[in-house]
């Protein structure tokens, strides 16, 4: 063992329980960040404050302020008019936590990280994915501010666009996070086929994009407009007329309600499909007791997670069936990071363990 592999030694399991802390924060976040935009909460406050913003009002006259400010906006005038004070409180409450707490996360990373450094408890290559992990981190504050300023000026809601950039890079750092923790754990080889390890990595993949499409869902409130399940707009598959009526065509899968949650629906179906495929996949080649219990067990969690969408739809989105659905994509998200993962080459430490050359395991 060398000087620097025993420094790091006797902290693997701090850093571990650091990162799975952070993974966690990041999780009720994003659930926290559903919940703001299900109750229209995300525009109640209209200034970026990194540091002064951590307080809220603090007596009378800083609500009133705070009112003000958020009556001089489209979504006050035209969505909220008249609104009271008291029922300001509650929609500010919630932008307020949902900001609080993405503060909350920086200094819980931070400031462990620093103290890592200084202990010499991180190798190299650790500390370039834990800067990477920061430095995106830092860039979903901006990207959050990005998104709310669309709101402001000409909207009553910010962009679906930003929103579901918003999303995807809370849930990159997430995966990057738990990605990192399964490394660290170390264990060992696993040898499948490279058909086994590319349908997992298509599942991960598929996992984001219809990640994508559920924000692009949930930013142009399309769950709410057709709420029928199997048929969408009166078929299974909609006319193409009304999938695809604006110009230029691909906008209408971005900005077409019925487009969006029809490639939503679509989409979901196909992710089912392959994950199915890849158990059976697994099963058939014993691919190993973990394998197949992770194949199986993404599977359940994706048709969990199909069966609460479908009741979030039929019942008109309402909150508690919404945040499950969402938090059960973060299992869906997770259970997808550990089969890729598993299957992936081990870690580098592994390798030298065995003392076998990376190119001749898994």
């Amino acid at each position: 063992m060398t000087a620097s592999s025993a420094t790091q030694a006797p902290h693997s399991r701090a850093v571990r329980w650091w990162l799975l802390s952070i993974a966690a924060l990041i999780a009720i976040m994003v659930l926290v960040g559903g919940a703001t935009r299900l109750t229209e909460s995300g525009l109640s406050i209209v200034e970026w404050k990194p540091v002064t913003g951590t307080l809220p009002p603090l007596g009378e006259a800083q609500w009133t302020a705070a009112f003000e400010a958020y009556k001089t906006i489209p979504q006050y005038r035209e969505l909220n008019a008249g609104m009271s004070l008291d029922q300001f409180k509650t929609i500010f409450w919630w932008e307020w936590s949902h900001r609080l707490l993405g503060r909350v996360i920086g200094v819980a990373y931070l400031v462990p990280f620093l103290w890592f450094l200084w202990r010499g408890a991180l190798s190299t290559q650790l500390k370039r994915r834990l800067w990477l992990i920061f430095g995106l981190g830092a860039l979903q504050g901006a990207v959050g501010w990005w998104m709310v300023a669309s709101g402001l000026t000409l909207r009553t809601e910010v962009s679906q666009y930003r929103l579901a950039t918003h999303l995807v890079l809370a849930l990159v750092i997430f995966a990057g996070i738990v990605w990192t923790l399964r490394r660290l754990a170390g264990r060992p080889p696993v040898i499948v086929s490279s058909r086994l390890r590319i349908t997992s990595q298509a599942l991960l993949a598929l996992t984001f994009v219809q990640l994508y499409f559920g924000a692009l869902v949930a930013g142009l409130r399309a769950g709410r407009v057709y709420n029928t399940w199997p048929e969408i707009d009166g078929a299974f598959i909609p006319s193409a007329e009304r999938l695809f009526f604006e110009q230029p065509w691909w906008r209408n899968l971005f900005d077409n309600p019925l487009t969006v949650q029809f490639e939503h629906r679509m989409a979901a179906y196909v992710l089912l499909a392959l994950a199915i495929l890849h158990a059976a996949d697994a099963i058939r080649s014993r691919a190993g007791s973990a394998v197949v219990n992770g194949a199986v067990w993404l599977v359940a969690a994706i048709i969990v997670q199909a069966v609460l969408g479908i009741l979030t739809l039929l019942h008109q989105v309402p909150i508690d069936l919404a945040l499950a659905h969402q938090a059960v994509a973060m299992v869906v998200l997770t259970l997808a990071i550990f089969q890729v993962e598993r299957l992936a080459a081990p870690p580098v430490s592994v390798e030298r363990k065995l003392g076998v050359p990376a190119d001749q395991i898994g």
